[in-house]
């Protein structure tokens, strides 16, 4: 057993290095670029907009909260939904590995990804749902693989093309969900509890957190995406919530560390001493790679995963769930991972010059050793249930991206078989090996963002026209007869345009 995981840990290796060499990170960043150019910075010039029809609706608007069609979920439980899959062991474990192989640098690329990657979202987000449509059962189905097929797949030469790529796309988020969304959770959790618990070396937690994992999945996953939405509309407001304030009163014990940590993070990035030296471009680049990787792991703008949930809302306007995509990226990288990032730097658990371990651990170890030494033994406690959080809630919004790559691929009936793989392998990787399940979560994730993320670009002018529909009717008002671009579908656009709401 032991050779096979060394052998399968080197091939994921030479996959991952690959996958995530210097094309596929300008094709994800890239993608941002275009896309925050093509809509004029959209994600600046329209926050205020975005945030009045988001979070600062939530007490306004009933629909926001509610929905009234048994077939959707509401636009807040979308983003519920959507944030329990982001907000996940890359908030913690994978700033801290960011931190530890790319300099304190990394999180000014994490930064520059989350920026740019909202605008990646929002596209993902308005493809989505303009390209949605009722599956066997009444429900949305929505995703990258349908504005691949149905998108990309009407372009001119683009026939064949799109259909490959949906396929590919859904293949590889089904394998995505079983890393990202499932063994790599859930290592985390027992990995968080030993440690809380001092018995890093015990075969009895990682087994029975397995188990409790696996038995409180089964018993929301089997109620579908109403039972999922409504589980992490209760628990992902609160999760984010307690562990931003517990990392916001360790940022204010450590306050006079802020500004050198700040200062460590812009250095880092563009490494000024080291480029004197000669050396600067590879270190630069380094945390550069380190930064888009983490940063994407962490909120997942690109890989087309969280458009699957965004496009059963109750919307019909796609720009809409579009900047409820912006501020899920927002929430996730500019808010949750740059606290985790201040905790670490300004803890003294790290070289602020290298980012290097001053123990020598590195991840979730890192992320607990930091909160430990702000927080005494309540510390290891306060990250075994963060993550706990975290980590239950990823996987429960994985489980419903898998389901609709799975019911892409082989119908709605059949996935039954996908959810019955799904809990049975939270079992199985309960004591797999940490570094392992989250190299192999970064290998899929890759895979998944290049299929996407070409549907993404192909898609980009459509993306535009529907923004600037959106903006003539109901920001500028410049034109407020013009037909609003409800859906690709003449079904569904009929059904959009007769609601009463």
């Amino acid at each position: 057993m032991t050779s096979f995981m060394e052998g399968l840990a080197k091939v994921n290796g030479a996959v991952n290095d690959v996958v995530w060499g210097v094309p596929a990170l300008v094709l994800l960043i890239g993608t941002g670029i275009l896309m925050t150019i093509s809509t004029r910075f959209f994600q600046f010039t329209r926050f205020g907009h975005m945030w009045k029809n988001t979070i600062g609706g939530l007490f306004k608007e009933k629909t926001i909260r509610k929905s009234e069609d048994r077939h959707s979920i509401s636009q807040f439980q979308a983003l519920c939904t959507a944030l329990s899959a982001t907000i996940g062991t890359g908030n913690i474990a994978g700033v801290a590995y960011a931190i530890t192989q790319g300099g304190p640098g990394a999180v000014f690329w994490m930064w520059i990804a989350a920026i740019v990657g909202m605008m990646t979202n929002y596209a993902e987000n308005v493809l989505g749902i303009y390209f949605r449509r009722r599956n066997e059962k009444g429900e949305w189905s929505g995703g990258a693989m349908y504005y691949l097929h149905d998108g990309v797949g009407k372009m001119r030469y683009g026939k064949y093309a799109g259909r490959i790529l949906a396929v590919l796309f859904s293949v590889f988020a089904v394998f995505a969900s079983f890393g990202i969304g499932n063994m790599g959770q859930v290592v985390s959790i027992s990995e968080s509890i030993s440690a809380a618990a001092n018995r890093g070396d015990s075969k009895i937690i990682p087994l029975t957190v397995g188990i409790v994992v696996m038995v409180l999945a089964i018993l929301v996953i089997i109620g579908g995406l109403h039972r999922i939405a409504e589980t992490n509309e209760r628990i992902v407001p609160f999760m984010a919530v307690f562990y931003i304030i517990g990392a916001l009163v360790i940022i204010v014990m450590n306050i006079r560390m802020v500004g050198p940590a700040f200062a460590a993070i812009l250095k880092g990035a563009f490494n000024f001493k080291s480029a004197a030296g000669g050396i600067g471009g590879a270190v630069i680049a380094q945390a550069m790679q380190w930064g888009f990787k983490r940063g994407v792991f962490s909120n997942e703008a690109g890989l087309g995963s969280s458009v699957m949930v965004h496009s059963a809302s109750n919307v019909k306007e796609p720009v809409v769930q579009g900047l409820w995509g912006i501020f899920e990226v927002f929430a996730d990288t500019i808010i949750v991972c740059t606290c985790t990032a201040l905790v670490i730097l300004t803890s003294g658990v790290v070289d602020l010059e290298t980012g290097a371990s001053i123990s020598g651990v590195t991840k979730l170890g890192l992320a607990t050793e930091a909160f430990t030494a702000n927080f005494g033994t309540f510390g290891g406690i306060f990250i075994a249930v963060a993550v706990s959080l975290f980590a239950f809630t990823t996987v429960l919004g994985w489980s419903f991206y898998g389901t609709k790559a799975w019911e892409y691929l082989f119908g709605t009936k059949s996935t039954i078989v996908y959810k019955l793989l799904f809990v049975l392998i939270i079992l199985a990787g309960s004591t797999l090996d940490a570094s392992l399940a989250i190299d192999l979560s970064d290998t899929f994730n890759g895979l998944m963002a290049i299929p996407n993320l070409i549907g993404v670009v192909c898609l980009s002018g459509l993306v535009v026209r529907i923004t600037k529909n959106y903006t003539a009717r109901n920001i500028t008002g410049t034109d407020p007869e013009l037909k609003p671009m409800y859906s690709a579908l003449p079904d569904v656009q009929k059904e959009q345009e007769n609601r009463q709401d």
